[in-house]
Formats: structure tokens, C-alpha cells, sequence
């Protein structure tokens, strides 16, 4: 099967201006298209950077949160365990420790 270019003559002449012309034209498209990726690329690997920066952060406060929740359950519970022992269960109150029955 003939190729796109297979209706033009199969000579080329190198040292047309028209041929310069397209292989100008050419170069730059290339050269634009190499700059293009790189740039992608640079911006990837900025996002990347970035990312891992932010990652790094988020580890760190959960690190600081995670002792702060253990911290705050340890006093909540060293407290609820001082008020049980303060409180006595209903039913069971002492009459010489009842202000309101000391006049009795």
C-alpha cells in the first residue's frame, strides 16, 4: 500500500526552500513539544515534592493528635475512677454523714 507521501514525486530535493521550510517548521514543532514534556515532567515532580511535604505534615499531627486523645482518655478515666470511688450508690447513704438527718 502506498504511504501518505506516495502521491508526491518520490524525490526529494534537499535544497528546496520549501523543503527547508518544512524541516523548519518541523525543528520547532519538535523543539516545542521536547520543552512541553519537560515542563510536565518538572511540574510532576514539584507536585510530587509538594505532596510528600504535606504528607509529612498530616503524619506528624496525627502523631501529636493520637497522644493528645491518649492523654486526655488516660485523665478522663484516672478521673470517672476517682469520682466512682467519691460517690456512694443510691440506697446505701449513712444517716451521721446526711446533713439533713444530723437533727434527728
Amino acid at each position: 500500500p502506498p504511504s501518505k507521501q506516495g502521491k508526491k514525486s518520490s524525490f526529494v530535493d534537499r535544497n528546496s526552500d520549501e523543503y527547508r521550510q518544512r524541516r523548519e517548521r518541523n525543528n520547532m514543532a519538535v523543539k516545542k513539544s521536547r520543552l512541553k514534556s519537560k515542563q510536565k515532567a518538572q511540574d510532576t515532580l514539584q507536585r510530587v515534592n509538594q505532596l510528600k511535604e504535606e504528607n509529612e505534615r498530616l503524619e506528624a499531627k496525627i502523631k501529636l493528635l493520637t497522644k493528645e486523645l491518649s492523654v486526655l482518655k488516660d485523665l478522663f478515666l484516672e478521673h470517672a475512677h476517682n469520682f466512682a470511688d467519691n460517690v456512694q450508690p443510691v440506697g446505701t447513704e449513712s444517716t451521721t454523714t446526711n446533713p439533713e438527718n444530723s437533727g434527728q
